[in-house]
């Protein structure tokens, strides 16, 4: 089984310590080491390192290399962002150039999971599933009534192991407002979408050919220069004619596929934003609920996430749900609940053209 991890994406959300040249996946969010080190440490007991593909920006390739100094992954740097299908589709080719007939699991680099040993299990058997034919996806079992996720809509059981049932899949359905959110989570019926597929490179491929035949083109163009002296050459012309276009829309909505989901309670998070980090970490707050990092000073706060990372004491007094980030050139202060907004400060910095801070 080969792996394609997805390290793309610049992790606007957790502005200021994630930036253009470190964005989320290369940093150590959870306090596991960098993100995407954890992606493909978590996989080695099921896919060793030959197996597995780094897809990224060619500005972190630079970054990805020292990381993963003296390890066998592949390196893939593509010359500009342009979502995920066309970086599955890259996956997909190499892959297959690399010799790979059977299934290949295709995640993002930047996501938690709390029981490894699960998901590996579910992976594997997801895996099984896709030698066959179709596409398989791990949906996570919801625990809540979540509005910032799509959702994977299932039919009855049709198939999988005991341990790992499979679901045929009936819809994705965009994030929900949180009424249905409630009424998705009563039924039992919706699950997570953590934008976690495996099939085989054959399959992919297909699919797009059938689905975007203009990627299929330009991925064609590139699958003839691979193993030659002129590949990047060809790389970066072919990637110039790509349009940005997602896996879930580009080729999901609209498959003929067999699609299949496997729930998962493997302890999943996106750690989409600061608050969900606290939340993660639940387990190393203070009595008054406080998450701190680096040197504070705390008192009489509550329920407040402070981070010091700048290399001098940051002083709390009587806060109750913020979050302080001192990166040593930048401090922001913020109601924790409004993390998921801190992209509107990121917006205005290009817009006011504040280069060094993003």
């Amino acid at each position: 089984m080969f792996a394609v991890i997805m390290c793309g994406g610049s992790g606007t959300r957790f502005w200021p310590a994630s930036r253009r040249q470190r964005p989320k996946q290369f940093l150590d969010i959870t306090g596991k080491g960098p993100m995407v080190v954890d992606t493909c440490d978590r996989l080695a007991p099921l896919i060793a390192d030959d197996s597995v593909i780094l897809i990224l920006g060619k500005e972190h390739q630079e970054e990805a290399g020292t990381l993963f100094e003296g390890r066998k992954v592949h390196i893939l740097a593509e010359p500009a962002g342009r979502n995920t299908a066309p970086c599955m589709g890259l996956g997909a080719l190499y892959a297959r150039h690399l010799g790979s007939e059977a299934p290949v699991a295709f995640l993002p680099a930047d996501h938690y999971i709390r029981k490894p040993e699960v998901f590996l299990r579910d992976l594997k058997s997801a895996g099984k599933l896709a030698e066959d034919s179709g596409i398989i996806t791990l949906g996570i079992v919801p625990t809540r009534p979540e509005t910032g996720y799509g959702y994977i809509q299932t039919s009855p059981n049709t198939g999988g192991s005991t341990t790992s049932p499979a679901f045929r899949v009936s819809a994705f359905v965009e994030k929900p407002d949180i009424h249905k959110a409630h009424a998705y989570l009563k039924s039992g019926d919706y699950y997570w979408n953590a934008g976690i597929f495996v099939a085989t490179p054959e399959t992919i491929l297909k699919e797009i050919e059938t689905q975007l035949p203009d990627l299929h083109a330009a991925l064609g163009q590139i699958a003839k220069s691979m193993g030659t002296d002129h590949f990047e050459q060809e790389f970066e012309r072919a990637y110039e004619s790509i349009q940005g276009i997602s896996f879930d829309y580009g080729i999901m909505e609209h498959t003929k596929q067999p699609v299949y989901v496997i729930p998962s309670e493997c302890g999943w998070s996106d750690v989409g934003s600061w608050e969900s980090l606290y939340e993660l970490r639940g387990s190393e707050c203070d009595e008054h609920a406080n998450l701190s990092e680096g040197e504070t000073l705390i008192i009489d706060c509550e329920k407040s996430f402070i981070r010091s990372h700048g290399d001098r004491l940051v002083a709390c007094l009587g806060l109750k749900n913020c979050l302080v980030v001192d990166t040593g050139d930048t401090v922001l202060v913020a109601n924790l609940a409004h993390s998921q907004d801190i992209r509107k400060i990121v917006a205005r910095l290009k817009k006011t053209q504040k280069d060094t801070l993003l």
